[in-house]
């Protein structure tokens, strides 16, 4: 009978009310687009830094950290950056070629 107890059950009615008020916080607190932004912006964050990375380690180039003394126009001279003219050269010419075939195929429907 201890189930029936008025006291007792106040304080499960207590509990479980604190319990369910955390709960709705959490989750008002979880979607606000404040919060939402901020993980957002997180995440472009951590995504565009492994996306440098990956780019890095593509051509070779792998990040030497400054040191507050270092020269300006020195930082360059111990290790000379990638050449990446071909790589440019290359893209240039994938878009040109991709223009072209837009172009011949919306001539080619006329």
């Amino acid at each position: 009978m201890a189930d029936t107890d008025p006291d007792e059950l106040e304080r499960r009615i207590a509990r479980t009310r604190a319990e369910l008020a955390q709960t709705v916080d959490a989750i008002a607190d979880r979607v606000s687009p404040k919060r939402v932004a901020e993980r957002t912006v997180a995440d472009v964050k951590s995504r565009a830094g492994h996306f440098v990375a990956s780019v890095g380690d593509a051509l070779g180039v792998t990040p030497r950290p400054v040191e507050y003394a270092d020269d300006p126009d020195r930082l360059w001279e111990e290790e000379r950056p990638p050449d990446l003219s071909p790589v440019l050269i290359g893209i240039g010419a994938v878009l040109v070629v991709g223009a072209a075939v837009v172009l011949w195929r919306r001539r080619r429907r006329r």
